[in-house]
């Protein structure tokens, strides 16, 4: 788990989508809930952003150098380690983006 720690210096924003009460949600909610703080604690500059909106699909958006964003859905996803993951290789990602 380093790489949480890392946010900071391969991302410029990390951005969580999601419903304030739609079933579809629940589990993204859960996994913001939990690891929050352990985030925002290793990267406490970092621009960690919760997004509730009616009715909206539970996303992750990662935005890169040069404005370059990505994202995944996770209303597909089954547990929070599949969340963890989803993450993660957004963070990776950023490797591939550096000019």
């Amino acid at each position: 788990m380093a790489w949480r720690a890392n946010l900071s210096r391969n991302l410029k924003e990390l951005r969580f989508l999601y419903c304030q009460n739609s079933p579809e949600s629940a589990l993204t909610r859960e996994f913001v809930h939990r690891n929050y703080k352990d985030f925002k604690t290793l990267n406490p500059k970092f621009p960690l952003l919760i997004r509730e909106s009616t009715g909206s699909k539970p996303q992750v958006w990662a935005r890169y150098d040069m404005g370059i964003e990505r994202y995944v859905n996770l209303d597909d996803l089954k547990n929070e380690a599949e969340i963890t993951a989803a993450v993660h290789a957004l963070v990776k990602a950023a490797d591939d983006i550096k000019i």
